[in-house]
């Protein structure tokens, strides 16, 4: 299917979706805060979204009792392996292109916190 009416810039974009206003894009912060280890540590639920090295995107869940992942610093978290299928889909792509981006959850609220960042696989 084709489409004629396509949007290829960020004026085109702004004339249908107005800039947010101030309050949401001072959200953004560069470190983990109290208010983002609270939300973490109540999180039962993360979504791990990375790329290969040619821009194919895979998006992984991974849970456990809230808490399973672990604040280190101000700018760093430990997400521990779970058992899975085995593709290893979000290691090899880390291993491809070492950026992701984290959405967790907890059931019930509406909120989410987003974390994006460069990840290292370790043991």
């Amino acid at each position: 299917m084709r489409f004629d009416d396509q949007i290829t810039t960020v004026e085109q974009l702004r004339e249908i979706i107005t800039p947010p206003p101030e309050v949401v894009s001072d959200k953004e912060i560069d470190r983990l805060d109290h208010h983002c280890r609270s939300f973490i540590e109540r999180s039962p639920f993360v979504l791990i979204a990375s790329t290969d090295g040619a821009g194919s995107v895979d998006l992984s869940p991974k849970g456990d009792p809230p808490g399973f992942v672990r604040v280190l610093d101000d700018h760093t978290l430990a997400i521990p392996d779970r058992p899975g299928n085995h593709r290893a889909d979000t290691f090899l792509n880390v291993l491809q292109h070492p950026f992701v981006g984290l959405i967790f959850l907890i059931p019930g609220t509406r909120n989410t916190l987003r974390v994006r960042g460069r990840a290292t696989i370790v043991r």
